[in-house]
């Protein structure tokens, strides 16, 4: 048992740092419905909420961090006193369960650079993600680990009083730079924790002149040079990042030092849509024992049917890093030699890559682009331009621009390449082009690696302005030039316009705080 009263914790059952087996046990004896895979993996449910709530998302706006947050749709303001009714709320939840566990762990691979963060809550499967998510203390620093840099109270059955003055539902995600913690009512989504972290470093970490990305990250096995791949969700950043010819550093959330790159967690967190063995058996094979999913239908064998989406398209696996069998532990590597920005364009508009000038890299960081498509979304009927700044809007604290400057930098000191890749749809839009192979994708990400890319042939594209490489080794030459691949090529130009509109509007809520070369990197018809 372990003693929590100085977080206001009088529940007399608190079990911390329980290893996955006790978990497991915990949540087939106390959780309804939670089950085990055929694979070993724990299966749970996470209620009504299947994704995150980033409308709900609030922070404290209080002491000296008001003056740094970037206040707005993202970072909503919360009055100190509402924070305090929350976190009040939570913690008398909390003390009327049975048992409640506590999660010790380390948010950060570089002992620089790492925060010790505290999460309690009341579900095994809460528990067992985080402790997934989190680096695991070895017994010694356990032993050692003393007071948290950060704690979350996670009472997500308990909902948030939607009468409470900037409460907009029953939900309520809240943290407080200030007291250093963070209060989840009202969603059981686990991701909310993990999120909630990431938030916490990316307000930490630049203020140490540190860059924190919403990016995946492999390093050469033999050169130690590092890729980073930034991507919104569904663009294949775990996808391409599980490469059994290079060293898995991280699939989500990295640091840039002085020194080299780092990991913030210890485990993957991987969509689990239409997962195969044959196409991504790295991740397929990870979600075993000790490994979480999410939202998954099991068949009468307990076998996961990773088609059904009858809960949500959102299912998940979570699993620790070292389950990988290439992963790189310590998740630490060398400067990277290529930054590379993945999106899903669901016009069919962006090439399958192309290189950016430093320019182009500023503004397509910040614009941060992808597509959804029909069908992922209640009221999507055809293709849907999403902008999010940094690749990572929803877990900014501070302004885009903080991010955007320190990645110039770090990019022109150590000389590295910028590449935009396209892993959405070819030959026309969504419902009349197709969804780019993801072996040509692959091909492509290996011939970046390779260095095959930085003197292949490449034409200037009209609209965009970047460099469209017109020739990949083992790719098909005609499907690299887009308008080459649509049937009706005015079609092709108006559909490149239209896309170039929404950049152009989306950006114009960051024209004031960008240089002029910035500006002109655009698309101009």
């Amino acid at each position: 048992m372990f003693d929590l009263k100085r977080h206001g914790i009088t529940a007399d059952t608190v079990f911390r740092n329980l290893g996955a087996a006790k978990l497991y046990e915990h949540g087939i004896r106390f959780e309804s419905g939670t089950q085990i895979a055929s694979t070993g993996a724990l299966v749970a449910y996470s209620g009504a909420k299947t994704g995150r709530s980033p409308k709900d998302k609030r922070l404290v706006k209080s002491g000296a961090s008001a003056e740094n947050v970037w206040w707005g749709s993202v970072n909503i303001p919360m009055e100190p006193s509402v924070f305090q009714i929350n976190r009040e709320r939570a913690i008398d939840y909390l003390n009327t369960r049975e048992r409640l566990y506590c999660v010790d762990g380390f948010a950060g691979w570089d002992p620089d650079h790492r925060i010790k963060v505290r999460v309690i809550c009341c579900r095994p499967y809460h528990a067992l993600f985080i402790y997934t998510m989190l680096i695991r203390p070895t017994l010694a620093e356990l032993a050692e680990y003393g007071e948290p840099d950060y704690v979350i109270y996670n009472a997500g059955e308990f909902p948030a009083n939607k009468n409470s003055v900037g409460m907009t539902s029953k939900t309520s995600v809240d943290l407080s730079l200030e007291d250093r913690e963070v209060v989840i009512l009202g969603t059981e989504y686990a991701g909310e924790m993990k999120k909630g972290v990431f938030t916490v470093m990316n307000y930490l970490m630049p203020e140490k002149g540190v860059l924190s990305m919403h990016c995946s990250a492999t390093t050469d096995i033999e050169s130690g040079s590092s890729s980073v791949l930034f991507g919104l969700s569904g663009t294949g950043k775990t996808t391409l990042s599980s490469d059994p010819k290079r060293l898995l550093v991280g699939d989500d959330e990295h640091c840039w030092t002085d020194q080299g790159i780092f990991n913030i967690e210890g485990g993957c967190y991987a969509k689990a849509i239409d997962l195969a063995e044959e196409s991504e058996p790295e991740i397929y094979r990870a979600l075993r024992f000790g490994a979480v999913l999410e939202n998954v239908i099991l068949n009468d064998r307990q076998e996961v049917d990773f088609s059904d989406t009858s809960i949500t398209q959102n299912t998940r696996g979570a699993y620790p890093i070292e389950y990988i069998s290439n992963a790189k532990v310590p998740c630490v590597a060398d400067h990277p030699r290529d930054v590379i920005f993945l999106t899903c364009d669901a016009f069919g508009v962006l090439p399958p890559v192309s290189r950016l000038s430093s320019a182009q890299a500023m503004y397509h960081f910040i614009s941060g682009y992808t597509a959804k498509v029909a069908g992922t979304e209640v009221g999507v009927t055809e293709p849907e331009a999403t902008f999010s700044p940094c690749f990572g809007g929803p877990f900014l604290v501070w302004h885009p621009g903080k991010y955007a400057e320190q990645l110039a930098d770090r990019i022109a000191k150590h000389k590295a390449s910028v590449w935009l890749v396209n892993t959405g749809w070819s030959g026309g839009s969504y419902g009349t082009g197709s969804r780019m192979k993801l072996s040509y994708t692959r091909l492509i990400v290996d011939a970046i690696h390779s260095g095959a890319l930085c003197d292949a042939p490449s034409t200037r594209d009209e609209i965009f302005g970047f460099d469209i490489v017109t020739e990949v080794p083992g790719v098909p030459s005609e499907m690299l030039t887009p308008r080459m691949t649509w049937e009706d090529k005015g079609d092709y130009d108006q559909t490149a316009k239209k896309l170039g509109a929404l950049f152009q509007d989306n950006f114009k809520k960051y024209i004031d705080g960008v240089s002029d070369e910035v500006k002109a990197a655009g698309p101009k018809f």
